[in-house]
């Protein structure tokens, strides 16, 4: 199971694998407040998508487009990922204000289409 949340939030016994999915460390959390378990910062959209984007919700469904294009190509960073949440929960933590508009939440929604589909029970 993949999960997000917010890296301010406190950590809890149930998230699992905590693998922070920012490029750059966020504000005012040391690192070990945060426990993070992996900071992938690979999976991060770049530094111009990044801004270019600027959490602006208006932008959200170019975002995705434009950051499923860049994880192209990180296919053994997300295998990990696949693997780990087959296995238990992996949250992955992010900096942004907006909890609904984030590459976190881009990331997670990339990794479960991605996944081959489960054979429904007869």
């Amino acid at each position: 199971m993949i999960r997000t949340k917010r890296i301010y939030e406190e950590p809890s016994g149930d998230d699992g694998a905590r693998v922070l999915v920012d490029r750059l460390w966020p504000r005012g959390v040391s690192k070990e407040e945060a426990k993070v378990d992996r900071w992938e910062k690979d999976l991060a959209p770049s530094n111009k998508l990044r801004r270019w984007f600027g959490h602006d919700p208006a932008k959200w469904e170019e975002f995705l487009r434009r950051y499923r294009t860049e994880l192209e190509g990180k296919e053994e960073a997300l295998a990990r990922l696949r693997r780990e949440a087959g296995k238990g929960t992996v949250t992955l933590l992010y900096g942004a204000r907006d909890e609904e508009h984030n590459n976190a939440v881009a990331l997670k929604r990339y990794i479960e289409e991605a996944a081959p589909s489960q054979p429904k029970p007869s």
